[in-house]
């Protein structure tokens, strides 16, 4: 894997950051997939229960993909049964976009970001706005409720005040309740491949998130609030957390994907600057 000793955080792609970025996207599924290769792409299939991956390039695929090479792959994942998604990093394989237009799917665009090496990250008792923003272990009595809140939030997107709440979230944990989500996130956290931040509020999570470190990198992912409890800074203050956390654990490399370019203004805030844009696609609905 390419070592980073420095990066330009300006209009100018970094390949070395980028390949850097390639080379967590293309580990972190093998963790937990079955991986076919089919030409251009990569297909990961999920061994057990939990979220489905995705189609990407191959590892250190440099030529074009066809909208057939597309197709291939979308014929594989119908006969699993899975989801015919895609995921990709725009500038690293710039002709993927028209084949998977081509072949009928849409995409959808989102800030790439990584965080200045260099970045001062305000402590996270300034942020929280005095809610008990922490790290959460296997046994602690709210990574039930931290797991399912942004599962209400992404239902909700956008950085606005919205409907569900405590009640709603409630009913979500009762909902998730021995289907094995939370073990298996258990199981992923002793493992050191998955670390939960979240803010408590009563015993419950309002606002949570993971990072998921693989070597020196790490990905912030799955960063959702409660949408009634929009627009406190929780979002913000949880990210802090896990970059300290990321940070304690020797990563040096931390990056993550925004919504869209609202919310990339808030991580900014943190010190994440845009670097590429990540894209994905799926079946129109």
């Amino acid at each position: 894997m390419p070592r980073v000793t420095s990066v330009d955080f300006d209009d100018r792609p970094d390949r070395v950051l980028l390949d850097r970025l390639e080379w967590y996207y293309d580990a972190v599924p093998r963790h937990g997939a079955r991986v076919e290769d089919l030409g251009p792409l990569t297909l990961f299939v999920r061994e057990g229960q939990g979220w489905p991956f995705y189609a990407r390039p191959a590892r250190g695929w440099s030529g074009a993909v066809s909208a057939a090479a597309v197709d291939r792959v979308r014929a594989r994942q119908r006969q699993l049964g899975i989801p015919e998604s895609f995921e990709w990093i725009a500038e690293t394989t710039p002709t993927l976009r028209a084949a998977i237009e081509d072949s009928g799917l849409v995409v959808h665009e989102h800030p790439l970001m990584v965080l200045d090496p260099g970045a001062l990250v305000p402590a996270v008792d300034e942020l929280s706005g005095g809610l008990w923003v922490r790290t959460m272990g296997p046994d602690d009595p709210a990574l039930a409720s931290a797991l399912a809140v942004p599962h209400l939030a992404f239902a909700e997107p956008g950085t606005g005040v919205g409907l569900a709440g405590v009640t709603e979230l409630a009913e979500a944990v009762r909902a998730r309740a021995g289907d094995g989500s939370v073990e298996r996130v258990v199981a992923r956290i002793e493992a050191g491949l998955t670390l939960v931040a979240a803010a408590v509020e009563g015993g419950t999570a309002v606002c949570a998130g993971q990072h998921q470190p693989v070597g020196s990198v790490s990905e912030i992912v799955g960063v959702g609030t409660l949408p009634t409890a929009r627009r406190r800074g929780l979002g913000i203050a949880v990210t802090a957390a896990l970059v300290a956390d990321a940070r304690s654990r020797g990563v040096e490399t931390v990056f993550l994907s925004a919504g869209d370019d609202d919310v990339a203004r808030i991580y900014a805030r943190l010190g994440f600057r845009r670097v590429a844009t990540a894209l994905t696609a799926e079946p129109a609905e």
